[in-house]
């Protein structure tokens, strides 16, 4: 296997297949910094491309895209509070404080820094896996993924510390959101009103832009301020870089949780996104700061965003699964090349597996030295005034909500989710728990409705499935228990 690695190594050395990697490097970051828009449309954009195109150099240039997009859609995150894509979201939650607070650079930093280590982790397991990856990915039934679902919905509870009632309110208003459309697992639509638009229920990246988009540029506008307010730009990549040093085991342990997410097919950005995000700003020491422009807060997202790329791989590589529409978009670019995925890419084929491997680490290191040698310049955005940026940005949200289904719905449904959202933030409702809601609401009820109609109550006797519980219990409880100590220091 060494042996092998080390040939595939040698065959993406190649100057050609460098340049290809490189090139779509750029691609991703110039598709990351555009919010909205998202693997899926930059996967879309280069897949005619690789008609034609050897294995090598196709998947050089598709995963050299892939791998760099989810460090780039750091970029609005940070810098506007605008999800570059859904991976993206709870990165907005600690990185837009820290630019308000003038900390642009060093926020941006840190994402950098904690994206390339996280990316490294990603395809260093994918590597040692590819082996073994088979038994794990069938070891998880129906009932494994839905307990998986409701780690993740506990979430809107862990997010929630401050006023829990409106958390676990929003959660539920996100459910129902979610639950508009098709049922995932029985022939019926919910809540359509007979609207064509909704029979596929509410796009993913217009209800992110609405939600927390819009409310940001309202609020700048009134301000008549830009996006620092009256601090000054201080702190620089170079600190942001030590701020990922000082806190390493942060980024190596949600790497590995992000891999292991990624796994999963059908989970996805937002719930590795969410999950980590939350389970940092539970269990990390002095973590009052969360959502105020903790550096914590921006690291453990942003590691586990990319390190879930190598786990999103093994069962799209392995079984043909795709786990998102990026790598439903990638299968396609396979089998425009020829390839087609299956346990063969350990076998026959296993070259190319290697070589996409090796892709995707040195996209990962290219994707990060560019954003970093960015960001001390992008990061002058938040000077701009917001009477200048606004109107700009939001013909950007316009296109980019209209993009996700190209119908005027799009942008009807941006504009009320944007008022919902800023209404929750006038009353200080927390919007997190909505989105996770919203995200999960659809695995949630396919997982448990074939978990019911294939085991009935025996699906709750599964050892992993106990574990799973055992966990989520034990980590509501322990939020639960540093919340009251903090409560009684602070009286």
């Amino acid at each position: 296997m060494l042996e092998a690695g080390l040939e595939a190594l040698t065959m993406i050395l190649q100057p050609a297949r460098m340049g290809f990697i490189l090139l779509g490097s750029v691609i991703g970051i110039v598709v990351g910094i555009l919010p909205g828009m998202g693997g899926a449309v930059g996967m879309s954009v280069v897949l005619p491309f690789v008609f034609g195109m050897d294995p090598y150099s196709g998947m050089a240039l598709l995963m050299g895209m892939v791998a760099v997009i989810h460090t780039a859609d750091t970029f609005p995150s940070v810098l506007l509070g605008i999800p570059g894509s859904a991976g993206s979201q709870s990165t907005i939650m600690d990185g837009y404080p820290l630019a308000q607070q003038g900390q642009a650079a060093r926020a941006l930093g840190a994402a950098f820094t904690a994206s390339l280590v996280g990316g490294l982790i990603g395809a260093a397991l994918l590597f040692g896996t590819v082996s073994v990856a088979r038994p794990l990915v069938l070891a998880l039934r129906s009932p494994e993924l839905f307990m998986l679902t409701l780690l993740g919905l506990s979430m809107m509870a862990i997010l929630s510390q401050s006023s829990p009632l409106a958390g676990i309110l929003s959660g539920v208003l996100g459910l129902f959101l979610g639950s508009i459309g098709g049922a995932p697992a029985i022939s019926r639509y919910r809540f359509t009103f007979d609207l064509i638009y909704l029979l596929d229920g509410i796009p993913m990246p217009v209800l992110a832009l609405g939600l927390f988009a819009l409310p940001e540029m309202l609020d700048l506008l009134v301000r008549q301020t830009n996006i620092a307010g009256q601090a000054e730009l201080s702190g620089s990549w170079v600190e942001g870089i030590k701020d990922a040093i000082k806190h390493r085991w942060l980024i190596v342990w949600n790497a590995i949780l992000g891999v292991l997410i990624g796994v999963v097919p059908g989970l996805g950005g937002p719930v590795v996104n969410w999950v980590t995000y939350g389970l940092a700003a539970r269990t990390c020491k002095n973590n009052e700061n969360f959502g105020k422009g903790d550096i914590r807060g921006v690291i453990a997202p942003e590691a586990a965003n990319n390190a879930k790329e190598g786990g999103a791989l093994v069962p799209t590589m392995l079984f043909g699964v795709p786990g998102s529409s990026t790598t439903a978009i990638l299968l396609g670019g396979l089998i425009l090349m020829g390839i087609q995925a299956g346990p063969r890419m350990v076998s026959t084929d296993l070259p190319i597996m290697l070589t996409i491997i090796w892709t995707l680490a040195i996209a990962n290191v290219f994707g990060a030295v560019l954003c970093l040698s960015l960001s001390g310049v992008v990061s002058k955005i938040s000077l701009i005034p917001g009477k200048l940026l606004v109107p700009f940005l939001f013909v950007i949200m316009i296109v980019a909500s209209y993009q996700s289904t190209r119908h005027w719905g799009d942008i009807i449904t941006f504009v009320v989710i944007g008022i919902l959202g800023w209404v929750m933030k006038r009353i200080d409702w927390p919007r997190a728990p909505l989105i996770i809601g919203f995200v999960l609401s659809t695995p949630a009820e396919r997982y448990l409705h074939l978990s019911m109609s294939r085991y009935g109550f025996e699906w709750m006797k599964s050892p992993i499935v106990i574990g799973i519980a055992v966990a989520i219990v034990g980590i509501l409880f322990y939020g639960s228990l540093r919340g009251v100590k903090k409560e009684k220091r602070d009286a």
